[in-house]
This record gives structure tokens, C-alpha cells and sequence, in this order.
């Protein structure tokens, strides 16, 4: 036999041995693990939801949201004042505006691919969608489901009387009752909640701020992923990792390859000093790191020590990269489709009943004495919190390793806080797209629930003549356009009038409510001939979509590109 050919059996042989006794990861199952990746202002979490976390507020158990929160199937992230970006495995990231509530209805493994099924309850959601292979992704909110059928960002806004989605890339397909209707970059699609006739086809309007940040988020995330992918072993996506060009930078290790250590880390410089334990109900305790780099080092490859290279450092490992030779060299092995997740890199260990951690090596096994635990021990045992200093463990009785850490090792992690509130807001429909109006809590206008939509309740009030600074025209009747100065017939001010409402419960009754449920992952829904026609996804399964709806789809389609000279401009931007 060929040498060439024998070492690459024995490489293949040396991987199969450990996959086998590596630790297990989200990817030995059906779960997936998300997360977090940004919290600005006043932002919130929720567990195993299954209804309406708006109607089930009272029932729902919620949590101050921290960045690097891992995310699970069932949980919903909740805006007040502020904003969130999450990142996925592939990523595919989701971006919350100000009072938006977004649920993660599904995410599941399906024979390699991913499947995300996302519910918008209410408020604002940008998606930049990473679509590969078989993947699925899907946004319902209000009365239809947006599917991503190629690599696209688009924008859903879902409110009490209406809903819309903007394209602002690639194309997507939007189903509605077993009908798809294509849309593609510029192109802008909304609804009246309710009315199967209200659809209407018209042309994204300009970027207002939430648009602008969302675009300044995906274009440095780009970069800084770009820059990275030399040092992490693999041109695969590893999510997290572009914050470690960030906040860090990479130095040649001999032997090891590459290692990373944060900016300003000193010779004295340990993992797991600064962050909390979270207990996650599928993987146990987990390490939520506080530092903004801190998702990939703490649940992706491992850590390694050495003198010449500056102390501790971290090494992606992220596909089992390594294996020990005879002569004890550290050699990389084959790569794993996907990085293996982890709850924590940290092997859980005990002494005398102190509870410790010391930082997994790439090379740990499962049960077996972890291979830093010369370098010392972090004790965790005081609480939540990992401050307290390194205890040496060439002193004392012997560490007994412990496969995870019991439940009651720690104390809750996050603070509860209550539940968010539902935002009363209207979608405007017209010729040049959807535009928002937020209801400030001092306005007249409620929610009628016999017409349909938004009136003002306070009609018997005589006009005045600063009202036409206040109100703009709505069929007739005045809505408040955020606290802005708005004439009746300033379009252009309408067309970037997307702002954020306030908390409305004390305001007459309650808008109807619609159901979302997700329609099941239909792997035949997109695009024929470059988006001429689509497929159908419909509820259940698919649904060939009649030949007269896919004309008045195209049509309609057609005559929103043409334009009007009441359009707004196109927005498509590239990301």
C-alpha cells in the first residue's frame, strides 16, 4: 500500500476515535443553539413558549436579556426601549427594532439542514438570510409567511391593523393561504389584517434609522468574519468569531497553529474570570461570558497553555482539529461538517466538595482528567459569578472529574423582569408602500374593531388650526405621526415615517387577534425561471399554486416595478 494513502487512513481512523469520545454537541441531535450576539437598552427573554407570549404574559416566566445568551427552539426576545441582533450557526443573523417581539418557534436539525421557522408577534424585524443547500427559513407575521429562497435581507413590520415586508436583496416568496407570491430587491408587499383582498405590491421606501443601523451591523460583521477566517482553521462560517478580530488578535503558536487572546490580556490573564452560569434546559449549566468577544472561545474548540506564546490562549479546535501523535505532536485531523457546540469549554471538577473548573484542552475526553488541569483550577463554588482566583493543583487531595455540573451547583443567573407590553401601531397602505404610525399614549386615535382599523375617538372635538401640523390624512380621519410636524400632503415625510409607538393598554379595545402558526418547511417553495413565478409552501405541505393567481401575482408584481409617481424611492441597497 502506498504510504500517502495509509497516512490518510490512519488520519481518517484517529478522527473516527475522537468523535467518539469527543464531548457531545448541539449537532449530535435534532437541537440547535443560537445566540444573542447584541442587547442594546432594554431587552428581555423568555423560555419554552408555545401560544401568544402577549396572552400568555401573565403565565410566562421572563428574564433580563444579557449578549451571548444562547438561544434554544421555544424562546421569544422581547424589545422595550432598545434593540438586539441575533446570529446563526450560518450566518444568518436577525436584527429587533424598539418594542418588537420576536419568537423562535423552530429550530431543528433536519438531516443536515437547518430548519428556522420565526414568528414576529409584533413590532420591526430586518433578516440578512444566509441560504444554503436545503436550508429553510421562514418569518411569519400577521397574516402571512415570508420564506427566504436565496441569500436576501428583508425588513417585516407587523402591527395591529396591517402587515408588510420590504425586500431590500435577493428575492423571497411570501405565502398567504397556500397561494406564493414572489418579491425581489426593491419590491415591498402589505396587508390589511384580516382582508384576503388588501394585498398590495408597491416599491420599498427610503432607509430610516433602524434600516441604516441594520446595514451598518451586516457590513461590519462581513468584514471582520472575512478578515478571521485565515486563523480559524476552516473557510466554514464559525458564529462569534468576527468578534474576535474585533476584540483580540491572533499570534503563531508553533506547534498548536494559531491562538488568539484579547486585546490587553496580560501573562496573568485567565478564562472564565469574568461572565455568569446560566442553566439551559437541554445542555445544562452554561457559561455566559460578559465580554462582547465571548461566545466562540467559551463554546467552540479549547483552550491551551504556554509560557512562549503569553500564557493562556485560545485555539479554535473547531471541528476536533487535533489529535496526539505517538511522539506526542499535535497533529490536525479531518474536519467535521459544522463547529461542535458546547455548554461551556470547561471541564467541571471537585475537591473536598469545592466545586472548580478548569478550561477544556482540545484534546479532553469525556470523564477523563482534564489535560490543563496542571495549569490550576477556577473556583466557582461562591456563586454564579467566576472572580475568585486560580487555586493550584499540584496542592491537596485529587480532583475528581465530573461529566457536568449538578443542577443545584449554582443559584439563577438573570434577573426577572415583567413582560412586554403590546404597542399599538397602524401600517399605512398606499401606491408607494407601507408606512408606520406610532399611537402615542396621549392620542385620540383607537383601534375599532368593527371597521377594522384606526379612528379617531375623539371626533366631536372641533378642528383646529394646528391640527394640520398634527394629523395627517388617514380616510379621513387624524393619526399622530410620532410627535412630528406632518402636513396631509407630505408624502415624502410618510415615506420615512417608520417610528416606534408606545404602550397602548389602556386604550380601548384590543385589536382582533390573528393566528400565526407557521406553515410547515416546504423545500419546493421559490423561485422558476429567475423568479418569474414560484412555488407554493403551504400549510401542511405543498400546494400547487393556481395559474390565476400566479398571473395576478406577476401582473402585480410587473406594475410595482414599473413604478408611479407617487413611489418612493426603491431603497434596494446591497449588503
Amino acid at each position: 500500500m502506498p504510504i500517502p494513502h495509509f497516512r490518510s487512513i490512519l488520519l481518517l481512523l484517529f478522527c473516527l476515535l475522537f468523535a467518539a469520545v469527543h464531548p457531545a454537541s448541539a449537532d449530535s441531535s435534532n437541537a440547535r443553539i443560537i445566540r444573542l450576539s447584541l442587547v442594546q437598552g432594554d431587552v428581555r427573554f423568555a423560555r419554552d413558549v408555545t401560544g401568544d407570549p402577549l396572552a400568555d404574559s401573565k403565565t410566562i416566566s421572563w428574564e433580563a436579556a444579557e449578549a451571548n445568551l444562547p438561544i434554544s427552539k421555544g424562546y421569544v426576545v422581547a424589545t422595550d426601549d432598545g434593540r438586539a441582533e441575533v446570529e446563526f450557526e450560518n450566518g444568518t443573523m436577525a436584527f429587533l427594532s424598539e418594542q418588537t417581539i420576536l419568537q423562535f418557534y423552530d429550530l431543528t436539525l433536519d438531516d443536515g439542514s437547518l430548519i428556522t421557522r420565526l414568528v414576529l408577534r409584533q413590532g420591526s424585524a430586518s433578516f440578512h438570510v444566509n441560504h444554503a443547500g436545503d436550508d429553510y427559513f421562514s418569518v411569519t407575521g400577521g397574516d402571512f409567511t415570508v420564506e427566504a429562497t436565496a441569500r436576501t435581507t428583508f425588513r417585516v413590520n407587523n402591527f395591529d391593523d396591517g402587515s408588510n415586508v420590504d425586500v431590500f436583496s435577493g428575492r423571497v416568496s411570501v405565502l398567504h393561504k397556500k397561494i406564493s407570491t414572489p418579491l425581489a430587491k426593491g419590491q415591498s408587499l402589505s396587508m390589511t389584517a384580516g382582508d384576503d383582498t388588501s394585498v398590495d405590491l408597491g416599491r420599498v421606501p427610503a432607509n430610516d434609522d433602524f434600516d441604516q443601523w441594520v446595514s451598518g451591523r451586516i457590513d461590519s460583521s462581513n468584514s471582520a468574519g472575512n478578515s478571521v477566517l485565515p486563523y480559524a482553521g476552516s473557510y466554514s462560517y464559525a458564529p462569534g468569531f468576527a468578534d474576535l478580530y474585533t476584540y483580540g488578535g491572533w499570534s503563531s503558536c508553533g506547534g498548536y497553529g494559531y491562538g488568539w487572546r484579547p486585546f490587553g490580556a496580560s501573562y496573568s490573564w485567565s478564562p472564565f474570570t469574568s461572565g455568569q452560569w446560566v442553566l439551559d434546559p437541554a445542555f445544562g449549566w452554561t457559561f455566559v461570558s460578559s465580554a462582547a468577544w465571548g461566545w466562540a472561545p467559551y463554546h467552540y474548540g479549547g483552550w491551551l497553555f504556554d509560557a512562549g506564546c503569553g500564557g493562556w490562549f485560545y485555539t479554535p479546535g473547531l471541528y476536533g482539529q487535533f489529535f496526539r501523535a505517538p511522539n506526542k505532536k499535535l497533529i490536525p485531523i479531518v474536519h467535521a461538517p459544522r463547529p461542535l457546540y458546547r455548554a461551556a469549554t470547561a471541564v467541571f471538577v471537585r475537591q473536598n466538595g469545592k466545586l472548580g473548573i478548569v478550561p477544556m484542552h482540545p484534546l479532553d475526553e469525556r470523564g477523563k482528567t482534564p489535560l490543563n488541569l496542571e495549569h490550576g483550577v477556577f473556583p466557582v463554588e461562591s456563586g454564579i459569578r467566576v472572580s475568585a482566583p486560580v487555586i493550584s493543583a499540584q496542592t491537596g487531595a485529587k480532583w475528581e472529574t465530573l461529566k457536568s455540573a449538578p443542577r443545584d451547583a449554582f443559584s439563577s443567573g438573570l434577573a426577572a423582569t415583567a413582560g412586554p407590553a403590546r404597542v399599538a401601531r397602524s401600517l399605512q397602505q398606499g401606491n408607494a408602500g407601507a408606512r408606520i404610525i406610532a399611537l402615542g399614549k396621549d392620542s385620540s386615535i383607537s383601534y375599532d374593531p368593527q371597521e377594522h382599523r384606526f379612528v379617531n375617538s375623539n371626533a366631536s372635538r372641533p378642528p383646529t388650526a394646528s391640527d394640520s401640523k398634527e394629523t395627517v390624512e388617514n380616510g379621513g380621519h387624524g393619526a399622530v405621526l410620532a410627535g412630528r410636524s406632518v402636513a396631509p400632503s407630505s408624502s415624502s415625510a410618510l415615506a420615512t415615517a417608520r417610528a416606534s409607538g408606545a404602550s397602548t393598554s389602556s386604550r380601548g379595545a384590543s385589536p382582533p387577534s390573528r393566528s400565526m402558526t407557521p406553515p410547515s418547511p416546504s423545500r419546493s417553495s421559490g423561485f422558476v425561471g429567475g423568479g418569474a413565478s414560484a412555488s407554493s409552501g403551504g400549510s401542511g405541505g405543498s400546494s400547487s399554486r393556481s395559474s390565476s393567481a400566479s398571473a395576478s401575482s406577476s401582473a402585480s408584481a410587473s406594475h410595482a416595478s414599473s413604478g408611479s409617481s407617487s413611489s418612493a424611492s426603491s431603497g434596494g441597497r446591497a449588503h
